[in-house]
């Protein structure tokens, strides 16, 4: 077990910054759940842990935080950006977006900080077909060609504004390689 010094040291230390109560037990070698959340509200209290959404966590302030990274932590699974959001980044999509669209293995909307946010489940099958999945700075996204067949995938009859910014050929490719 870690002394109360060595549990700030080592959350300190890591990488990430976001944490769920389950990582913080499995980081801090806690299997006491009383324990686990004593701790975590001490912490809370002393300012070394801030509280982003319910068994969300952070050693940064939340503003500093990715709001992507904050959506993909949330959702506790495997999943990456993609769809609208990826396409309105690139300008395939016109339209003000409003949420940030996440692909993931369960289907959950939800409110952090007042940014809303949309996992839409795929099937495994495709979901975790690597082609064409970026990470930068902690966060999982599609590349545009992908976000297209993605967005296919959900919406077939979808109508993109900048289709002359896609790559018709790396679209085909990753359909090919995911098997659709």
């Amino acid at each position: 077990m870690y002394r109360i010094n060595d549990k700030v040291g080592v959350l300190l230390r890591q990488n990430q910054k976001l944490f769920h109560t389950e990582d913080l037990a499995m980081l801090w070698q806690i299997i006491n759940r009383n324990t686990l959340y004593t701790t975590i509200k001490r912490y809370v209290k002393r300012g070394i842990l801030i509280p982003v959404h319910k068994g969300l966590y952070s050693t940064s302030a939340v503003g500093e935080v990715d709001i992507k990274l904050i959506g993909l932590k949330h959702v506790h699974g495997y999943s990456y950006v993609s769809t609208e959001t990826v396409l309105a980044e690139a300008g395939v999509i016109t339209q003000e977006v409003k949420v940030v669209s996440l692909v993931g293995e369960r289907s959950v909307k939800f409110k952090i900080n007042g940014v809303r946010y949309s996992c839409r489940r795929m099937a495994p099958k495709y979901l975790y077909q690597p082609v064409g999945i970026n990470m930068e700075n902690g966060v999982r996204s599609a590349s545009v060609a992908r976000a297209v067949v993605d967005l296919s995938y959900f919406n077939p009859g979808y109508q993109l504004d900048g289709l002359s910014l896609v790559d018709v050929k790396e679209i085909k490719k990753i359909k090919k390689e995911m098997g659709l």
